[in-house]
């Protein structure tokens, strides 16, 4: 099992707007102008899932757990590397949380060493565009 996981974020936002912001997908209208539109395209979504076409294939996540205010688990409904992905958020003060992503994917030696930069490459732009969003 292969782990990939971004810095450690921090957000001037609540656990809680961030958590409530980030678990419906349905909130992606308001922060699709952050979104890359030369890595991605086709995107869609609704409460639970999110569907897009990467330069890698199409990619569609589904949200398999939910654990307010801390937590949201992805799996991968669509894929061309199955993984999981989740958002870890810690409260810091009542004002002020901290974010992690993870992504944890099964693949062999040989292609996780191809494979692992670009992930991490891709979890930390992931993780710079919630960091800038307005969570209230």
């Amino acid at each position: 099992m292969t782990t990939i996981e971004s810095s450690i974020r921090e957000i001037p936002y609540p656990q809680q707007a961030i958590y409530d912001l980030l678990s419906d997908l349905g909130n992606i209208d308001k922060v699709k102008d952050r979104i890359p539109q030369d890595k991605v395209e086709n995107l869609s979504f609704d409460h639970d899932s999110i569907s897009i076409k990467t330069q890698m294939g199409a990619v569609k996540l589904i949200i398999v757990n939910r654990e307010a205010p801390k937590e949201i688990k992805f799996e991968t409904a669509e894929s061309p590397l199955p993984f999981n992905f989740w958002i870890q958020i810690l409260p810091v003060t009542e004002a002020t949380s901290k974010m992690k992503l993870t992504i944890k994917a099964d693949i062999n030696p040989f292609m996780a060493s191809m494979v692992k930069k670009p992930l991490q490459q891709g979890i930390e732009k992931i993780a710079d565009a919630l960091q800038m969003i307005k969570y209230q």
